[in-house]
């Protein structure tokens, strides 16, 4: 059971940083990012949106970039993946209560973030968190220590 959980924590850390490098490839694509030639660097002025509903910015996209390399890596052992899931989710529940605490036209908001934005980081902070805790389950089994 703790063999099947380990490979199974694995996959999903690889499945969730693909998403996140494929999330900040699309964002330097223009048709799948609205007003493309609107993004900035950073900062809320950027009005380029990621399938026309989530606000990016060249730095959200390289963000989303650096997290998918991180997630591709982390996912080579249960242990890693795990704490990439559970801290990674961490990290999007900061992020979600940070967008519902700035005002989105403020210079506060250099990532940028909308409405839409802080919904997908609650529910990626969510699944991160509940898939990384499914993981852990996988290195406190009964048994010898599984690091498929």
């Amino acid at each position: 059971m703790a063999r099947t959980q380990a490979h199974w924590v694995r996959l999903a850390a690889t499945a969730v940083g693909a998403v996140f490098l494929l999330v900040g490839i699309a964002g330097f694509i223009p048709g799948i990012t609205t007003n493309y030639d609107d993004l900035s660097f950073a900062g809320h002025m950027s009005s380029a949106e990621l399938l026309g509903v989530f606000q990016v910015s060249i730095l959200h996209n390289i963000v989303h970039l650096l997290f998918g390399v991180a997630g591709l890596a982390l996912a080579r052992t249960a242990r890693t993946a795990t704490h990439y899931l559970v801290w990674g989710g961490v990290i999007y529940l900061v992020l979600w209560f940070y967008g519902l605490a700035i005002g989105h036209d403020s210079s506060a908001n250099f990532v940028p973030v909308n409405d839409a934005d802080n919904w997908l980081h609650l529910g990626l902070a969510l699944g991160m968190i509940g898939l990384g805790l499914i993981g852990r389950r996988s290195q406190i089994a009964p048994g010898e220590p599984v690091e498929a």
